[in-house]
């Protein structure tokens, strides 16, 4: 019995969310109000429509023509940069003869994972710790 009724109320709704879209064949495309529809209420509605159609556009010309080519060029730029910055790494003398200044990989206790020595974001290409001697 639940079922039925539970089909049969929601047999409406279902209907409606089927039903063809309805087009008005004869409509005119253009946003003149005439007659009781002529009025600020609905003349300032189609203003903002208007104005918004326009700012979408502006904003999707912005995206496609500023900010993707400045994203490009941000792109070579830092990977120009990067390369500049190895090529320069290249020529420092060997990390283990590098001096370790008593500010560096200051240590007062263990750490609780690996070695105990090295930190959570540990780099073996930059960091470097010498041990006590």
């Amino acid at each position: 019995m639940l079922a039925q009724r539970t089909l049969a109320c929601a047999a409406p709704r279902m209907a409606f969310a089927r039903a063809p879209l309805r087009r008005r064949n004869y409509s005119s495309e253009t946003k003149q109000f005439a007659g009781a529809e002529d009025n600020e209420f609905n003349r300032e509605r189609a203003h903002i429509q208007e104005h918004a159609a326009e700012s979408g556009e502006f904003w999707r010309k912005l995206c496609i023509y500023v900010a993707v080519p400045a994203l490009i060029v941000a792109g070579v730029n830092a990977k120009i940069r990067w390369d500049a910055h190895w090529e320069h790494v290249a020529h420092e003398p060997p990390r283990e003869e590098r001096p370790e200044y008593p500010y560096q990989n200051i240590r007062t206790k263990n750490f609780f994972w690996g070695d105990g020595d090295k930190t959570l974001f540990w780099n073996d290409k930059v960091n470097y710790h010498k041990r006590s001697e």
